[in-house]
């Protein structure tokens, strides 16, 4: 992926997303803004694994919940799983099929970009 792809999302969304391509850049914000207020740290578990641990607020939660939710409905692909592992952790499971890897990379690629930027 190139840092082209990286500004511009290009490497992010996948044929097979049912997004309307108008709403693109709007999601491609949101997860921006995801990335720099609620990350703390990521780890690539696998190559069709990656972990992020997450800001430990209420409304963190509730956005990711909302956010991956929206996600999951137009690229089925994605599975994500929220879960608090002891009581000031959250954490934000993001698992893709092998034939989906390259989106993932992209994923993660750009949560680390965006978190750089913070």
């Amino acid at each position: 992926m190139t840092h082209q792809d990286i500004a511009t999302g290009a490497g992010w969304v996948p044929d097979v997303c049912t997004l309307p391509t108008a709403d693109r850049p709007l999601r491609l914000a949101e997860f921006d803004r995801f990335f720099a207020g609620a990350v703390r740290a990521a780890q690539r578990v696998s190559a069709q694994h990656l972990r992020l641990w997450l800001d430990n607020a209420t409304q963190v939660e509730e956005t990711a919940r909302e956010l991956t939710a929206r996600e999951s409905s137009c690229c089925s692909f994605f599975a994500f799983d929220l879960s608090r592992p002891d009581p000031d952790s959250l954490t934000l499971e993001v698992r893709v099929p092998a034939g989906h890897v390259d989106v993932l990379d992209a994923l993660a690629e750009r949560a680390a970009a965006v978190r750089r930027q913070r």
